[in-house]
């Protein structure tokens, strides 16, 4: 892993007209993006994926780790544009980084692309966990959506989310599950810090992220109780797929998980944040709370036992309120105020932030979410102020590129 743990984001946008509507213009732009050497198509992603299921159900996960041991952590280490489960979307994954400055530059050149791309074919890109305005969802082409949509239904048809997911490198799977294992209590804090979705169908919902309701619908998602070690995680994954209800591991949708592709810890609870820099702030929150909790483990400290159904009565919590209310304490269990509760988790992982040189930068970044709100708040202040969803989805786009 180097000095410093690597560090690698992943980002889903919303896809829309230049009147602010969603639009099935996804895999048009991904054609564009394709010919420049910038992405993938959907045809060949499909392909990929269904690649990666085979791998994995003729491999053994020692083997698969095996395999990826060479690779540093994070997303794709070439940074490209791909498909997602919704016609209206794009993703990206930026680099394997271990500067928090070449994440925030890799978030604002892949967002840009993304961006071009889309204009390619008359539309543009917003950095929305949700659409504000109504919207008919359109299943992306491939083998893999398909069978997604024909299994889960309604729950596959309206989900049009974007989320965000942070990969920090650890040693091995020992290594991994302890992570998982001590960070769990505060995976809620990063919800609220990141809310960006109060709109669903036209409608404020009540809720900073509505987008965390509407996942928690799939049966494999939210918090997990704690694992003894990695074969015991590893167990349970094979439960889940024994069950013959997930479509692949792929769909492993926890909170935070082992990624099946790279020797990383996926934290997927994040909403996509609006501002590239609020990315960036979250990049290096996760990062601190991983070295945090190594160092936990490597101590022979135990995991906070917090039952999954506190996290997940927790992780409610932050979505309806954000930073605009009381957030369970991971250290008390009990409410307070949410700038309270942000700052016990900066003060957790300012040893680490200041080893890996993140300190002063991760710092100024919670306070300015603390100062000016999250994206949640942008966007109800936008539609206080104009009357119109779709004036919100406009001034988004304006915000994604910076």
């Amino acid at each position: 892993m180097g000095v410093v743990r690597t560090v690698g984001v992943e980002e889903e946008l919303l896809v829309v007209d230049p009147g602010g509507r969603p639009v099935p213009l996804g895999p048009a732009a991904l054609e564009v993006a394709a010919r420049r050497g910038e992405g993938e198509t959907v045809a060949e992603h499909d392909r990929a994926d269904r690649a990666d299921t085979d791998h994995s159900a003729d491999d053994s996960a020692d083997d698969s780790a095996d395999e990826d041991e060479d690779e540093a952590g994070g997303a794709d280490p070439r940074g490209q544009l791909v498909p997602e489960l919704k016609a209206q979307q794009l993703e990206f994954g930026t680099r394997v980084c271990e500067a928090l400055d070449d994440v925030g530059a890799d978030l604002r050149h892949w967002r840009g692309r993304a961006d071009a791309a889309a204009r390619a074919v008359g539309a543009r890109v917003a950095a929305l966990a949700s659409s504000p305005v109504r919207v008919e969802p359109v299943a992306t082409p491939g083998e893999r959506y398909a069978e997604m949509t024909e299994t889960f239904g309604l729950t596959a048809v309206e989900q049009l989310t974007c989320g965000c997911h942070v990969h920090v490198s650890v040693a091995d799977e020992e290594e991994g599950v302890a992570v998982l294992n001590r960070i769990r209590v505060w995976l809620p804090v990063l919800t609220a810090l990141t809310a960006n979705s109060p709109f669903w169908l036209g409608r404020d919902t009540g809720y900073a992220s509505f987008r965390s309701q509407a996942w928690n619908r799939w049966p494999s998602s939210g918090p997990n109780e704690l694992f003894a070690d990695a074969a015991d995680y590893r167990r349970l994954i094979a439960a889940l797929m024994a069950t013959q209800t997930i479509v692949d591991t792929g769909m492993v949708y926890f909170d935070a998980r082992l990624s099946e592709r790279w020797p990383t810890v996926e934290v997927r609870i994040a909403d996509v944040a609006l501002h590239a820099q609020d990315t960036v702030t979250l990049a290096g929150l996760v990062r601190g709370l991983v070295e945090t909790a190594a160092r936990e483990w490597r101590a022979g400290a135990p995991a906070p036992a917090v039952r999954s159904e506190v996290l997940r009565t927790a992780s409610w919590r932050a979505g309806r309120s954000g930073l605009g209310g009381d957030l369970v304490h991971p250290a008390t269990g009990r409410p307070a105020p949410a700038a309270e509760v942000v700052t016990a988790l900066l003060e957790l992982v300012r040893p680490a932030l200041a080893a890996a040189g993140d300190e002063r930068r991760v710092a100024d970044g919670v306070a300015a979410v603390l100062s000016r709100g999250t994206g949640a708040d942008r966007q109800r202040r936008v539609h206080r102020e104009t009357g119109d969803l779709a004036a919100v989805v406009r001034a988004a786009v304006e915000a994604t590129q910076g």
